[in-house]
């Protein structure tokens, strides 16, 4: 079965990584095109022995471009073509229903309540999206949240399947061997405790939140390290130096494969107030690091874990919890409940759904499945 997956971008965040992620287990023959310029994760997807090609788009507007679209995934006269992301999703739809494709699959990465992909929702942005929606054949929903904004945006509850995001769990479960040479290398001393934020910078995560959380309890042996890049950067560290912290306040960047760098952190904390899924919070968990979160709907839908603690979006609250936390020893047991997302798991998800689309020609679908509380409802 061969399958062209359409994105947007391939820069560095959570969609194009899990989309590199997915690849590396299917049991399709993937092609991958970007609309904009392929960047750092194209670079990946190609080493990982998967073309990569790139319409070079520079706005919303160059309508031509799915003319081009429609060219390209003809040429590779896929089965199946799966769309991520907003922009992709418009043009990508349009162009496999002109190219002939039977099935065209949607995974919704980033809808949020009023905001998509970081961006207000309009009327205009909800409109376009009901209108390509008869040219879909299926929906996947990363969590029970998102399937439930997909039904009020209109989109029929039959087409909407729930498959979680993928962890590579042996790889994660190795993380805490890179801690002295990361630690070493970002000059960090042993006694030296390190709260962690994970994620784009941004306003609707509310990195300022955080801060100014944490900002009373910084100094030298406790410092707060953000890993991830974005506009709202320059405000933080204006903030930070306000506060009188901006030493003890360092902004790592975006890194494709950032699981080393968890293990510099011994807490890793989550502000944001609206979440998709919550996958690095998920990561942290499963490299046995602590968690301080505002919202996941993953680690909500898993319920009480040692080390893990939810809280309300309040300032005193994050600080009051990170510090009780901090105070507590630092081991993490394993969670069995973690085995659900495993990766192989959830690539077969995918594949089946392409198989089953494939067969019923989008008229019948198999029940809706989630991820379950324990490791034994799973995914299969």
């Amino acid at each position: 079965m061969k399958v062209v997956h359409v994105i947007t971008g391939l820069r560095i965040g959570g969609a194009e990584t899990q989309l590199q992620l997915l690849l590396r287990y299917t049991r399709t023959e993937p092609v991958v095109i970007a609309l904009t310029n392929a960047e750092e994760v194209a670079d990946a997807i190609r080493k990982d022995g998967v073309p990569v090609h790139s319409l070079g788009m520079h706005n919303n507007r160059d309508f031509s471009a799915v003319c081009q679209l429609a060219e390209l995934i003809a040429r590779e006269r896929p089965d199946v073509v799966h769309v991520h992301l907003y922009r992709a999703t418009l043009y990508g739809r349009v162009a496999a229903r002109l190219a002939g494709v039977p099935v065209v699959v949607t995974t919704e990465h980033s809808l949020l309540d009023g905001v998509i992909e970081g961006r207000p929702v309009t009327s205009a942005v909800r409109g376009l999206y009901r209108a390509t929606e008869p040219l879909n054949t299926a929906t996947v929903a990363v969590s029970q949240a998102v399937a439930d904004r997909l039904v009020r945006w209109g989109v029929p509850d039959r087409k909407i399947h729930i498959v979680p995001n993928g962890l590579d769990l042996a790889e994660l479960a190795e993380v805490g061997r890179h801690r002295e040479r990361i630690r070493r290398e970002l000059l960090l001393t042993d006694d030296t405790q390190v709260i962690g934020g994970i994620g784009r910078l941004t306003p609707t995560k509310r990195w300022d939140l955080l801060l100014r959380a944490v900002a009373p309890t910084l100094g030298p042996k406790r410092q707060l390290l953000l890993l991830g890049a974005g506009e709202d950067e320059g405000r933080l560290r204006d903030m930070a130096a306000v506060l009188h912290v901006g030493a003890w306040v360092r902004f790592l960047g975006a890194h494709i494969n950032f699981h080393p760098m968890l293990s510099a952190f011994d807490l890793v904390a989550s502000p944001s107030p609206q979440e998709t899924f919550g996958l690095a919070l998920l990561e942290a968990v499963a490299a046995r690091i602590r968690v301080v979160y505002v919202a996941s709907p993953a680690l909500d839908a898993i319920g009480p874990m040692e080390g893990v603690v939810r809280v309300p979006e309040e300032e005193a609250a994050l600080r009051e919890a990170i510090l009780g936390i901090l105070r507590e020893p630092p081991e993490v047991p394993p969670s069995p409940a973690l085995q659900q997302f495993d990766v192989r798991l959830v690539a077969a998800r995918i594949d089946a759904l392409y198989q089953d689309c494939l067969s019923n020609k989008g008229k019948a679908r198999p029940p809706k499945d989630g991820f379950s509380n324990s490791a034994q409802g799973g995914l299969l």
